[in-house]
């Protein structure tokens, strides 16, 4: 059976953890230790409360999510923050959380993940990180129609903005929030881009500018890296795996 410093080990390396610069609340990797065995992995997209009391209830003890328990942090371990932390001890399961690697990922990465999903094969990257890149930029086949199609095939909300290309030539692919992605999109040369979530002034932005944006929801568009990271690893230590899902609808 193999330890949670072994687990540890490996999503770290594989992940490339430390070569990302990330937000200070992001903590990446161990945020919460347990006793040190591992029988049951889990992923989640998100820490709290809920995630937590259904990892506990499925017998999971190292659990990844992709939005650790430190966005918000430091404040008083009372209310919600100590359920949190009492709930992860009570279970004896440990935390990993991995947040801006597990989406650049060229493999197991969300971004990689979804673009695979749609059938577009990523040409060049963009939103340069000191660890790579952090959004893809996929040669595309599809007219606008038939890519807004897909999308609604593979997700259950997608909010469709539609004033670019009919048939663009490129898009650009940013799961989770595409807020830093449209700000740096000007300079790529690309009118579409398919992510999570935004703002809701970017739907002027999108008439001024000529953009097709498609937003697929944050949580969807970012439930296959942890699924991924959590399968690897499930498979070479021999262990069983569980997706936490929240149905989180935003």
């Amino acid at each position: 059976m193999p330890s949670l410093k072994e687990l540890v080990a490996y999503c770290d390396e594989r992940t490339r953890r430390s070569a990302f610069e990330d937000a200070p609340g992001a903590c990446n990797g161990l945020q919460m230790a347990n006793s040190g065995k591992v029988t049951k992995i889990g992923a989640a997209v998100d820490a709290g409360v809920i995630p937590f009391q259904k990892a506990a209830a499925a017998g999971i003890d190292f659990l990844i999510v992709h939005h650790g328990i430190y966005w918000d942090m430091p404040r008083p371990l009372t209310g919600a923050a100590y359920e949190r932390v009492s709930t992860l001890i009570g279970a004896d399961c440990a935390l990993y959380s991995n947040h801006l690697p597990l989406d650049a990922h060229p493999e197991i990465g969300n971004n990689a993940l979804f673009a695979r999903e749609l059938g577009l094969k990523p040409a060049r990257g963009f939103m340069p990180n000191p660890g790579g890149d952090l959004a893809s930029i996929c040669t595309n086949t599809y007219t606008r129609a038939e890519l807004r199609t897909k999308l609604e095939s593979l997700y259950a909300r997608v909010i469709a903005i539609e004033y670019g290309a009919d048939r663009p030539a490129e898009v650009a692919l940013c799961t989770g929030s595409g807020n830093s992605a449209l700000r740096e999109l000007a300079g790529t040369g690309v009118d579409t881009l398919i992510t999570g979530e935004l703002r809701e002034e970017h739907f002027n932005l999108a008439q001024e500018e000529k953009l097709n944006l498609y937003l697929c929801g944050h949580y969807a568009t970012e439930v296959h890296a942890v699924k991924a990271l959590a399968a690897e690893l499930a498979a070479k230590y021999n262990l069983p795996w569980e997706f936490v899902a929240t149905d989180n609808p935003l």
